[in-house]
């Protein structure tokens, strides 16, 4: 532990060194953060249509490959300036979810299954081997679901605000948490808030960020969705929270892998924030108690986008972490 403190506060020192790299791409997006070039991939899981998924591609290839995963209603943007900390320890990867940020919005139904089809699809294709997940969100999900059903593939998880286990029924969750998810499962009043109104964008995000975020920020999530037919994905999301077990074939695949985080004695690492929304001191506290071979770290008060309120410090304790598990 004494090892793990050294590295984490030798690595906050240089958190925020920024690439020299000039934005090479989104000459239509005002997101000057992001100096990135875009890579697209075409994917083609079994009984899906092709399409390309974009990612960001950047880092040191000696070093392993970081897979970051973002979810509800983010992109890889997300992980912008999380980046910095991480490229000198390994190759960073952060793609797009299908019908997400600048991947393709092709004709699928956007459910659980559905993402993690094309996921699956990216990374063989890409030919990523014995990656490190670092997770959050409907990202968190996907990337248990992955690491459970490919054990051999995954080095270690680094997670936030994650998805651990089904929901057992709307009873024991935050009363404003168990409103809204009420709401945006209603096919009318639920459709106008996430589609036409583009509330995740509009108003929960800034409600779920410590400060709130810049109206250049604010553009670039809203670009990948300038329409409400471009805004399906963001709708069938809530959707598929499972709670007393719907939907079945979600609450199936998250079911299988919860039992298994708390077994395995992969590496993993939580990052929590109080109160968060998912990641509550509760559950952080139960996860570190009860999953096998896990390391904690306490980024301060937040809520749900900790990439936007502690970006810095995100990167800082995975880099530690993922240093300490690489020697």
């Amino acid at each position: 532990m004494k090892r793990f403190i050294i590295l984490l506060a030798l690595s906050l020192c240089v958190a925020g060194a920024q690439t020299d790299t000039s934005p090479l791409v989104y000459e239509n997006l005002a997101a000057p953060e992001l100096p990135y070039a875009s890579n697209y991939l075409e994917v083609s899981p079994a009984g899906y249509p092709a399409a390309q998924m974009h990612y960001l591609d950047t880092g040191n290839p000696e070093g392993g490959t970081l897979l970051l995963l973002h979810g509800q209603p983010t992109w890889s943007y997300l992980w912008r300036n999380v980046i910095p900390s991480l490229e000198a320890h390994a190759r960073i990867v952060a793609p797009d979810l299908i019908g997400m940020g600048l991947s393709d919005k092709p004709d699928v139904g956007y459910n659980f299954i559905d993402h993690a089809s094309y996921l699956e699809a990216f990374i063989e294709e890409l030919d990523l081997t014995d990656v490190t997940l670092v997770i959050h969100d409907w990202g968190s999900a996907l990337g248990f679901d992955y690491a459970y059903r490919h054990q051999d593939n995954v080095r270690a998880i680094a997670f936030m605000e994650a998805l651990v286990a089904p929901v057992p029924s709307l009873e024991g969750v935050l009363p404003a948490f168990a409103e809204a998810l009420t709401a945006f499962r209603d096919p009318v009043a639920g459709r106008d808030a996430l589609i036409n109104q583009n509330v995740f964008i509009e108003q929960l995000m800034q409600q779920l960020t410590n400060a709130p975020l810049s109206e250049e920020v604010l553009n670039a999530y809203r670009f990948p969705y300038p329409t409400p037919e471009t805004r399906e994905p963001l709708y069938q999301w809530p959707n598929q929270i499972p709670v007393a077990g719907e939907p079945a074939d979600t609450h199936a695949r998250v079911a299988a892998y919860s039992p298994w985080l708390f077994e395995t004695e992969i590496p993993k690492l939580q990052l929590w924030v109080s109160p968060g929304l998912i990641g509550t001191e509760e559950v952080a506290v139960m996860l570190d108690e009860g999953m096998k071979n896990i390391s904690t770290v306490y980024l301060g008060e937040g809520f749900h986008y900790v990439q936007e309120s502690y970006p810095e410090a995100v990167g800082a304790a995975v880099a530690a972490w993922y240093q300490l598990i690489s020697d």
